[in-house]
C-alpha cells in the first residue's frame, strides 16, 4: 500500500466524547490527518476542537432517539461514516461494589456500554452498505485486569472489550473492523478525579499506579490518539478484534 498524504484523508470520522481529554486529542489528530470529523459530546460540554475539518454535534449517547438523529445529521452534512471512535465515558464514584447505588450502576453502564452499543447500532448500517469501516472502542487496562478503586467502571470496560471482539467477529464479513484501545494511567481530568477519590490520596495513588511501570510515568492524550489513528487508517486493514494496550508497560509486569 502506497503512503498517502494524510493517513485518513478523505474519510469521515465520528468521535464521541470529543470534548474530553482523550477524545479531543483524537479529534484533533484525525482532523490534522485529513478526515472530516464529527465531534460528538453532551449538550453543554466544553467547545470542540477548533479546526476546519471538525464539526461539533450534541448527543446523549444513552438515548436512542438522540443518537439516531445525530448520526443522521452527520451522514447528511459530512458524508457516510468510515470511522467510529467511541471515546465517551464516565468513571463514576469510587468504592467497593456494595457501596454503589442502583442509580450509579445504571448511569455508568448506560454511558460506557449502552452508549457504545447505540452508536454502533446506528453507524454500522452505513458501513455495511459501503462494505468498509473501522470502529474503535475505548476500554481500559482495567477492562483486562480489573481493579479495586472503581469496580463498576472496570466492569463496563470489560464489557466494551468483549463487545468489540464480538462485533469484530460479526461484521468482518462486511469489511468492517472493530478494535478496542486500552489506555493506562493518563494525564487527564478523569484520572485526576479517580486519584482524588482514592482512599490513599492522589500522591500515593499515582505512586502505586505508575512507579512499577517499565515506563514509570503517566501517558499523554496524544499518545492514545496516535494508536487510534493507526486503527482508523488503512494501515491496520488486517487488524480486527484486537486489544491495543497503551499503558507504559503496566500490564507487562
Amino acid at each position: 500500500m502506497e503512503h498517502q498524504p494524510g493517513r485518513v484523508a478523505g474519510k469521515t470520522a465520528i468521535v464521541t466524547g470529543g470534548s474530553g481529554d482523550l477524545g479531543s486529542a483524537t479529534v484533533r489528530l484525525l482532523a490534522q490527518e485529513g478526515a472530516r470529523v464529527a465531534s460528538l459530546d453532551r449538550p453543554g460540554a466544553p467547545p470542540a476542537v477548533e479546526h476546519p475539518n471538525v464539526s461539533a454535534y450534541d448527543v446523549d449517547v444513552t438515548a436512542e432517539d438522540s443518537v439516531a438523529q445525530t448520526v443522521a445529521r452527520v451522514r447528511k452534512e459530512l458524508g457516510e461514516p468510515d470511522i467510529l471512535v467511541n471515546a465517551a465515558g464516565i468513571i463514576g464514584p469510587a468504592g467497593m461494589s456494595h457501596t454503589a447505588a442502583v442509580t450509579d450502576f445504571d448511569l455508568i453502564f448506560d454511558v460506557n456500554v449502552k452508549g457504545v452499543w447505540l452508536m454502533t447500532k446506528h453507524v454500522v448500517p452505513a458501513m455495511i452498505s459501503q462494505g468498509r469501516g473501522s470502529i474503535i472502542n475505548f476500554s481500559s487496562i482495567h477492562g483486562l485486569t480489573g481493579g479495586r478503586n472503581v469496580p463498576l467502571y472496570h466492569a463496563t470496560k470489560g464489557a466494551v472489550r468483549l463487545l468489540s471482539k464480538s462485533d469484530a467477529a460479526s461484521y468482518g464479513v462486511h469489511g468492517i473492523r472493530v478494535n478496542s484501545v486500552h489506555p493506562g494511567s493518563m494525564n487527564t481530568r478523569m484520572s485526576r478525579r479517580s486519584a482524588e477519590q482514592s482512599d490513599v490520596g492522589p500522591e500515593e495513588y499515582y505512586r502505586q499506579l505508575v512507579s512499577g511501570n517499565p515506563l514509570p510515568r503517566q501517558g499523554e492524550p496524544d499518545e492514545i490518539a496516535y494508536g487510534v489513528l493507526y486503527l482508523a487508517s488503512d494501515e491496520s486493514r488486517f487488524t480486527t478484534g484486537s486489544e491495543l494496550v497503551i499503558d507504559g508497560g503496566y500490564t507487562a509486569v
